[in-house]
C-alpha cells in the first residue's frame, strides 16, 4: 500500500512513525516505540554556556524559510532514516501547512535546523541537525518558546537518545504517550501564530519563568 500524505497523518494521530532502513531502502516501515522519547515543554535544559552562546548572537533564526534544507541537513550523514519516499511525504506535508522547519544561520547559511510535524497541540519532532558547535541546541530553545507560545501541549522526540536527555527529554511508556497525545489532539495549536521570532533576551526570559 502506497502511503499518502493523509495516511501518514493518521498514522501520526495513532502514536505511530514511519522509518526506512536507509537512504537507499525503497521500503517504508512504521513505529511504535514500548518506551517513548517527550520533552516536557517546561523542561529544557538552557546552560549557562547555551545561554551565553545565544546572547552572543552571530545568527539569523528563520521558520519554514528553507523547510527542505533543514530535511536536507538531517539526512546529510552516514546513516540516516530518511529516504526519497519519507522526503517527498514531508515536503509535501509542508506544503500543506503539517510540517514545519525552524532554521539557524550565519553569515545566511544555513548551519543548524529541526524539523516536524503539527497536529492539533502536537509536535512530532523528526530530525534535527548541526554545522556548527549549539546550532541544534539554539534550534531546540528557539523551538521550545514558540511550541509554547504556539499552545502546544506535547513535543514526541520519539526516541530518547542521551544528548536529548541532557537538555531535559524523558522516556514515558507507550500507554503514558497515547494518553498524553489522546489529549493534545483535542487542543487547537498553531506553528505559525507566536508570528516574527523573538529577540534572544525574551526568549530566555520566558525559558527561565517555565522551566
Amino acid at each position: 500500500m502506497d502511503i499518502t500524505p493523509q495516511l501518514l497523518l493518521r498514522a501520526y494521530a495513532s502514536g505511530i512513525f514511519p522509518m526506512a532502513e536507509t537512504r537507499e531502502s525503497a521500503e517504508i516501515f512504521w513505529v511504535d516505540p514500548e518506551a517513548r522519547g517527550v520533552f516536557p515543554l517546561d523542561g529544557f535544559r538552557i546552560s549557562r554556556s547555551l545561554r551565553k552562546r545565544i546572547l552572543k548572537g552571530g545568527y539569523e533564526i528563520t521558520v519554514n524559510e528553507d523547510f527542505e534544507g533543514v530535511v536536507e541537513g538531517c539526512a546529510d550523514r552516514e546513516e540516516t532514516w530518511i529516504n526519497a519516499g519519507i522526503f517527498e511525504l514531508y515536503r509535501q506535508l509542508h506544503r500543506a501547512g503539517f510540517a514545519h522547519s525552524l532554521e539557524v544561520r550565519e553569515a545566511g547559511a544555513l548551519v543548524g535546523g529541526v524539523y516536524g510535524v503539527t497536529l492539533g497541540g502536537a509536535f512530532f519532532g523528526e530530525s534535527m541537525f548541526s554545522r556548527r558547535r549549539d546550532a541544534s541546541k539554539i534550534a531546540l530553545a528557539y523551538l521550545m518558546d514558540r511550541l509554547r507560545l504556539g499552545g502546544f501541549q506535547l513535543f514526541d522526540t520519539q526516541f530518547l537518545t542521551d544528548h536529548l536527555a541532557s537538555l531535559g527529554a524523558i522516556e514515558i511508556s507507550r500507554d503514558a504517550y497515547h494518553r498524553q497525545l489522546s489529549e493534545a489532539l483535542k487542543l487547537e495549536a498553531d506553528f505559525r501564530a507566536p508570528g516574527p521570532v523573538p529577540e534572544a533576551h525574551s526568549m530566555l526570559q520566558r525559558s527561565t519563568q517555565t522551566s
